[in-house]
């Protein structure tokens, strides 16, 4: 069985020194922007395929039958590995201020850093390679998909899951518990980007220091205020299609980018968990 630790270390290494990771002249939306790098170190997670927590994932309150097991992705695979990217606190801070408009900053961490987000699993895969592992990136595998509602299904938010969820297989993985505002918030806060991988190679489990789906979540609301179309409730916790608008209208606004992460920002689990 393999160690984390060093994996994360390279990935550790690879975040801070990649170019990838820092906006250039020609794409930076305002001079000052250019340098201004995007995350901060990372966080990795790691669970078993035949973890029973995978296997919930087909309950239609959680993802739905749809969802395809990590075995039905590489029946040879072994462990589940899941990463975060923090944002810097230069990304955060800027987009914590009031406003409903997104920050120019928040708005290259969402399209730039999405580009470096690829990089980065990339880097991940060739290093598992190097230790002659096989991967499989779900996201970029032919059979991913993002489902539209069948007929005779009356599960709301069946059409905005897919069959393979990066926040539901990070929770499986260790790295933190869902939020009022649906995020998921680690070691590390709420605000950044989640990708994984399936591997034959044996790694160590990350024990997942929580029970429930929320425990990390402290129900402050803070993220209920700072939502720009008040698409966030106690009772419901975050309705998808105002926010899906918002974003739209983002699209429209700020083309080629967008992007919002206004309850990931100014709110107590913005860079951790809350109380800790």
């Amino acid at each position: 069985m393999k160690h984390l630790n060093v994996l994360e270390a390279k990935l550790t290494d690879f975040v801070c020194q990649a170019s990838g990771n820092y906006i250039n002249e020609e794409n930076a939306i305002t001079k000052d922007l250019i340098g201004l790098r995007i995350y901060d170190a990372p966080l990795i997670g790691a669970a078993p395929v035949s973890d029973v927590l995978f296997e919930a994932l087909k309950k239609p309150e959680a993802i739905g039958e749809h969802f395809m097991l990590p075995k039905d992705w590489m029946p040879e695979g072994r462990t589940v590995l899941s990463f975060f990217l923090p944002y810097t606190e230069a990304v955060k801070l800027a987009n914590a201020r009031d406003g409903r408009e997104p920050a120019p900053e928040w708005l290259h961490g969402r399209i730039e850093g999405q580009s470096f987000l690829t990089e980065a699993c990339a880097y991940l895969k060739d290093t598992i390679e190097h230790m002659s592992g096989t991967v499989i990136v779900p996201t970029w595998d032919p059979r991913f998909w993002k489902s539209e509602t069948p007929k005779g299904v009356e599960f709301p938010d069946y059409e905005f899951t897919s069959n393979w969820s990066e926040r539901h297989i990070a929770f499986v993985c260790g790295l933190g518990t869902f939020g009022l505002s649906r995020g998921l918030i680690t070691k590390a806060g709420i605000a950044g980007r989640f990708a994984s991988l399936i591997t034959d190679l044996e790694f160590e489990p990350v024990p997942r220091e929580y029970d429930g789906l929320y425990d990390y979540c402290t129900n402050c609301g803070a993220c209920i205020r700072r939502c720009p179309v008040n698409a966030i409730s106690f009772k419901t916790g975050k309705a998808h299609e105002p926010c899906a608008s918002f974003l739209d209208y983002t699209e429209e606004a700020y083309a080629p980018r967008y992007g919002c992460g206004k309850c990931q920002t100014g709110v107590p689990c913005e860079s951790g968990i809350p109380g800790k």
